[in-house]
């Protein structure tokens, strides 16, 4: 058989699922459910008092929203970026650590490179007994 609540009680279910601080304070021993059913009876659900009992939002969904302005900004830079524009900072960006790699192999001198070369043939050395 279904059990069928007072309709205040129902009521009184919703807000505490909007206020889940609520149960924690039952739990933990501070108060009761009668208690907060009597205040949130006399007081009503828009008393200030039920502000610190209020669910925070959690660290995940702040990222969540921060992280789709993110991703917004994201999408209309790339709506209203040129391709060829693009293609260009590409071609000098390659073409500025193709020029960093030069350097550093001229510091490096022909020992270090010949030493690098011979590692790089025998990975794996073996002797003969």
């Amino acid at each position: 058989m279904a059990k069928h609540l007072h309709p205040s009680v129902e009521k009184f279910k919703q807000f505490v699922k909007k206020h889940p601080k609520i149960i924690q304070e039952v739990r933990s021993g501070k108060k009761t459910w009668k208690e907060f059913y009597e205040d949130w009876y006399l007081f009503g659900e828009d008393d200030e008092m039920w502000e610190s009992y209020k669910q925070e939002q959690s660290p995940a969904k702040q990222k969540e929203k921060g992280g789709s302005k993110w991703l917004e900004k994201i999408s209309n830079i790339l709506q209203n970026m040129d391709s060829d524009e693009v293609q260009k900072h590409l071609e000098s960006v390659q073409q500025a650590i193709a020029a960093i790699q030069n350097i550093i192999t001229q510091f490096q001198g022909p020992e270090k490179q010949h030493i690098s070369a011979a590692k790089d043939e025998h990975p794996f050395s073996f002797r003969k007994d």
